[in-house]
């Protein structure tokens, strides 16, 4: 198919902006767009995995509603996504470069998870903004060599306490939820589990790791 028609050009121009925040982590980034319906999930990745099981891969997901259903599973550059949504109106043309970006080929499960507890959206971002000046300053001083300061920054396991929760997370996930405009202030995330995998929900959409 070569196009995807949205509910409205708002859906679409929120679409550009989330194209727009993976694109500013990574100028190379890509854009998963999977549908088979009426909905478009949009996938992009954060931080890459290693080893077979991808262990911390962190993946941001948005959906989006589709006036017309489409079945679509292709990864395209973001920065086509950001010129084509610049245009305006609903409909948005697949762009002709298709990548295959390492992350696209593991899928989450959609099924089995299990509620965690909550955690604090502030805390999320407190940690991510934190983590972002960690790295920046080891890039200021070393350059490409601060790579082992950035996995190692969001590698980091921080616990979120809210009440009776307590929960374990990447310092990973706080950087996608915030980066990619997943939380709003005051608000908590929700954080559920199945196996090897944490999804972690804000009121702007999800992040999932393993």
């Amino acid at each position: 198919m070569d196009q995807l028609i949205f509910d409205d050009a708002r859906s679409l121009h929120d679409l550009g902006r989330y194209a727009s925040r993976a694109k500013a982590l990574d100028a190379e980034a890509a854009v998963r767009l999977q549908a088979g319906g009426p909905v478009l999930a949009a996938w992009v990745g954060v931080l890459p995995g290693s080893g077979i099981l991808g262990e911390g891969l962190v993946l941001g997901l948005r959906t989006f509603a589709l006036a017309t259903p489409a079945d679509l599973d292709v990864a395209v550059p973001a920065a086509a996504i950001t010129d084509r949504a610049a245009r305006g109106g609903s409909t948005l043309a697949i762009p002709p470069v298709q990548l295959t970006p390492t992350w696209s080929s593991i899928t989450p499960p959609r099924s089995g998870w299990e509620y965690a507890g909550l955690a604090d959206g502030d805390d999320l971002a407190d940690v991510a903004r934190t983590g972002l000046e960690e790295v920046s300053a080891a890039v200021r001083e070393r350059g490409v060599a601060a790579g082992l300061t950035k996995q190692q920054v969001w590698a980091r396991v921080v616990t979120y306490t809210r009440g009776e929760d307590s929960l374990d997370l990447a310092a990973g996930v706080a950087l996608a939820a915030y980066a990619l405009g997943f939380l709003s202030p005051g608000r908590p995330v929700e954080v559920f589990r199945t196996n090897r995998w944490t999804r972690v929900s804000g009121p702007g959409g999800h992040v999932l790791a393993r």
